[in-house]
């Protein structure tokens, strides 16, 4: 099956990621708005579809509203409600459209979605599939940019002739 959502735990990833806004506190809005920021990349160099979820009676006063969208949602757990139980029911939907993976470095978590046909990972080991992702993007687009100034320089050649 195809991975159809990657389901992040976003202050589990922000706690494990000192190098993503660093001086700023891991519940802080800039740490959230750097995460959701390299997250839309990685979206933007795989594709697939992410949904941040973040513990909290809702968003912190003065959050401001992101946007919803196919690429990168964000979502936080109302009053009663924890990120892990949104990730548990978000898994289990999309369950019959294909595996989603859940990223968290709550092992019971990880174990719960793989139980109902989900992929978990580790926090780390997901930090190291963005990293090299991004990196991929980064020479793909170098390498595209050199063909593209190398073709333009020829033709500009040419024309001068």
């Amino acid at each position: 099956m195809a991975l159809v959502r990657i389901l992040v735990d976003g202050y589990s990833l922000l706690h494990n990621w000192p190098e993503l806004a660093p001086g700023q506190p891991r519940h802080s809005a800039r740490a959230r708005e750097e995460l959701v920021h390299v997250l839309t990349r990685y979206h933007d160099a795989t594709g697939t579809p992410v949904t941040i979820f973040f513990d909290g009676s809702g968003a912190p006063v003065g959050t401001p509203a992101h946007e919803s969208n196919p690429a990168v949602e964000v979502l936080f757990s109302r009053a009663g409600q924890t990120a892990d139980d949104m990730i548990e029911r978000a898994a289990h939907r999309f369950s019959a459209y294909g595996e989603a993976l859940a990223v968290t470095d709550d092992v019971a978590e990880r174990d719960t979605v793989t139980g109902v046909g989900g992929l978990a990972s580790s926090c780390a080991n997901f930090i190291r599939m963005i990293e090299s992702a991004l990196t991929e993007l980064q020479d793909e687009l170098r390498n595209y940019n050199r063909v593209e100034r190398n073709r333009f320089n020829r033709k500009h050649e040419r024309d001068l002739k």
